[in-house]
């Protein structure tokens, strides 16, 4: 959420980031209910004033005067009861709106529709050229034995799937290994909730933009995370923290769940896009400063880019523009991990800057040495480790003429020391 003094100073920049973002926000309305608010709000501060006044004066006077004032204060209570109302609902309709403005992206970032917008930086690693015709990580995982789309199916409906047998090690070595990567680099391991409570999900952006995406428990008012990183930056909500302890590295090995809403008839064969999925997402919480926040996004960035690097994948790096940037982000990278059978590059990592935008709304703050004033914090996220997406270019890339699939050196001591798959 973004401070309403900037909103009122910066109207056409807001506008703007409306326009880039693809985010339907009437700023128009929000400043009218703003200024509304701000006018009844004067009036009814003078009404209680005027109130307490008299209201003190009662004791003090003659009896024929008391009466009088005590007519004047009840005129003034109604008066105070015609404002209250409306104020409030126009309060409710104002914060409710204050929870769809998008964050105005970084100058930087390219304007753009949708992700073909998104600019190359690099890439990494050679694309192979087989020597024989390549099978998908379908097909990989039927003849290996170790993904079962069909009793997936039937257990859990369309977009689901069942690992087995070196398919489950396989998920759990490259998960593992991204945690011990991620806890010798800083990061602090958390085992976190996965089902949390709504206000979580709109602390963190989550709601209510991104509701049709989650699954919920409204009889609970509670709701299954799509990511980590919904407890992780939520861990510190309404405290205020010691400066001396920023930057806060967090990490965490969560279940995730999605609905994939809009994409019906979108890649619905196959690992990249389910229901269910495991990802170690990286969150950073750290001083309310700019450059330091850029400095900690090419850290997190280059923990995943080393990563793919171990995995001896081919990747590429992106600039995400604005259109297929989300709400709160001021700056995007994804990594896109190259996988056979799409034939292209495909995002496996998002990389995110949100400035205060998410400790705005959690109400995370910490307290500066220098001035003593509470500031907001800011917070920055990146994946790790997604499964079982990474599994794709995993068996796609690695696959030999033999049917068998070699294990990277990085993950076979999380597999008993095998070398291959089959």
């Amino acid at each position: 959420m973004l401070d309403i003094k900037f909103i009122r100073e910066n109207p056409k920049l807001l506008q703007k980031a409306c326009k880039d973002k693809n985010f339907l926000v009437d700023i128009d309305k929000l400043l009218e209910l703003d200024a509304f608010i701000t006018l009844k709000q004067r009036e009814l501060e003078s009404l209680q004033l005027e109130r307490n006044q008299k209201s003190k004066q009662i004791p003090q006077v003659s009896p024929q005067e008391r009466e009088v004032l005590k007519d004047e204060v009840t005129e003034i209570k109604k008066q105070m009861g015609d404002l209250e109302g409306p104020l409030r609902e126009k309060k409710e309709e104002f914060d409710e709106l204050m929870l769809y403005v998008p964050q105005p992206a970084r100058e930087d970032v390219p304007v753009g529709k949708d992700d073909s917008h998104n600019v190359e930086i690099m890439t990494y690693g050679k694309i192979r050229d087989f020597d024989f015709e390549p099978k998908d990580h379908i097909t990989l995982g039927k003849d290996l034995d170790i993904i079962d789309f069909e009793r997936g199916a039937k257990l859990s409906g369309s977009r689901s799937y069942v690992l087995k047998k070196e398919g489950t090690l396989l998920e759990h070595a490259v998960l593992q290994f991204a945690m011990d990567m991620l806890e010798e680099r800083g990061f602090t391991p958390m085992s976190v909730p996965i089902l949390v409570n709504e206000d979580v999900m709109k602390g963190t952006g989550y709601f209510p933009l991104g509701r049709e995406q989650a699954y919920c428990v409204e009889k609970d008012n509670m709701a299954l995370i799509g990511t980590s990183e919904v407890p992780l930056c939520s861990y510190h909500s309404d405290e205020i923290l010691d400066e001396s302890v920023l930057p806060l590295r967090y990490m965490a090995k969560t279940a995730c769940f999605r609905r994939e809403a809009g994409t019906y008839g979108k890649d619905t064969k196959g690992l990249y896009r389910v229901h269910q999925f495991n990802k170690v997402e990286m969150v950073v919480i750290a001083r309310h400063d700019k450059e330091e926040s850029e400095r900690l996004h090419e850290e997190i960035l280059k923990n995943a880019e080393d990563l793919l690097k171990a995995l001896e994948l081919p990747y590429r790096k992106v600039y995400v523009c604005t259109g297929d940037l989300g709400q709160g982000q001021v700056r995007k990278h994804d990594l896109e991990t190259w996988m056979p059978s799409r034939k292209a590059y495909s995002e496996t990592h998002s990389c995110s800057t949100f400035y205060d935008y998410q400790s705005r709304r959690l109400k995370m703050r910490y307290k500066d040495k220098e001035d003593g004033k509470n500031k907001l914090t800011y917070t920055l996220n990146n994946t790790a480790c997604a499964t079982p997406r990474i599994l794709i270019p995993l068996l796609e890339n690695h696959q030999e003429k033999d049917g068998r699939v070699r294990i990277p050196e990085c993950l076979r001591k999380y597999m008993g020391g095998r070398t291959h798959i089959g």
